[in-house]
């Protein structure tokens, strides 16, 4: 039985982060297959490309991205574990898309998915949040769970010590 003085934030802002996460992809995929939230450019280079709420480019292929991302961000929130590789692999993967929307001959992933304009800050703060949820945070957790401590940090007796 855990006792009521022992932090469960780690554990709880971890699992927290995987729930949001996938919670706003979900919905910003969702939201990218309504006509009323995405604008259309006046030139359409692609079927389905729009502005999602007039602000983030996005095509078909890009919100069907965002709601498998959402839906394995709520599926790894049921578990710490699942939480810290999620977050672990969505800091890495938002990253490289990142930087590959600040390169010209990558800002479009070779024609498929619109990585330029906004998308480029948006997947930036969120790889930023998820990094520090997936490697940062569990370097607390993994000091909670030392053998030989509790919740205030002193060292209990040892069996060999004789106490």
């Amino acid at each position: 039985m855990q006792s009521s003085t022992q932090p469960s934030t780690p554990f709880s802002s971890t699992r927290l982060c995987a729930l949001g996460l996938g919670l706003f992809f979900l919905l910003l995929g969702l939201a990218g297959f309504v006509p009323g939230f995405v604008a259309p450019p006046s030139f359409v280079p692609a079927a389905g490309f729009g502005y999602l709420f007039g602000i983030f480019p996005t095509n078909y292929f890009h919100n069907a991205i965002g709601i498998l991302v959402g839906l394995w961000g709520l599926a790894a929130s049921t578990s710490l574990t699942g939480s810290i590789v999620f977050n672990r692999i969505f800091a890495v993967i938002y990253t490289v898309s990142s930087v590959l929307g600040l390169l010209p001959p990558t800002n479009t992933f070779f024609g498929t998915l619109p990585l330029f304009g906004n998308n480029i800050w948006l997947n930036a703060i969120v790889a930023a949040i998820a990094f520090y949820y997936g490697y940062v945070k569990p370097g607390d957790i993994s000091m909670l769970n030392t053998p030989g401590t509790q919740a205030s940090g002193v060292q209990s007796p040892s069996p060999q010590s004789g106490v």
